[in-house]
């Protein structure tokens, strides 16, 4: 008697597979559903850099546009006008100068491998592969 009892609290291995299909259905869909967040968020921070590269290269052509005044200035008139354009041309250019190498940087060091998801589909292949043992 106690080992019919044993047998009906035992389920069936077709009750076993099916629900290690669905749970192993219910996974994927998981883990579709982070990779799909995090390459958003990398797509958001290599966008966000893409707009410092953009920015530095407005503000390199304002300051080409400072240092050409300057040069016009200092050609035309010979006053000290000149200087003050120039001046502001090598500041503007500085400034340029720190935005793109900020960008170029942080693109370069943007890693857009889902490192998140490549660990837990790693840990889901082990827990499918514990189950079916």
């Amino acid at each position: 008697m106690a080992q019919q009892q044993l047998v009906k609290e035992e389920r069936s291995l077709g009750d076993l597979f099916s629900e290690l299909a669905a749970e192993t259905g219910t996974l994927v869909r998981q883990e579709v559903a982070l990779a799909q967040t995090e390459l958003t968020q990398k797509a958001t921070q290599v966008g966000k850099n893409v707009g410092f590269l953009a920015v530095g290269g407005a503000v390199g052509y304002a300051a080409l546009l400072a240092v050409l005044a300057a040069v016009i200035l200092g050609l035309a008139n010979f006053v000290p006008a000149w200087a003050a354009a120039l001046i502001v041309g090598a500041a503007v250019g500085i400034v340029a100068y720190l935005l793109i190498s900020s960008g170029l940087k942080a693109l370069q060091e943007t890693n857009l491998t889902p490192t998140q998801t490549v660990e837990t589909l790693k840990e889901d292949a082990e827990w499918v592969k514990n189950q079916v043992s």
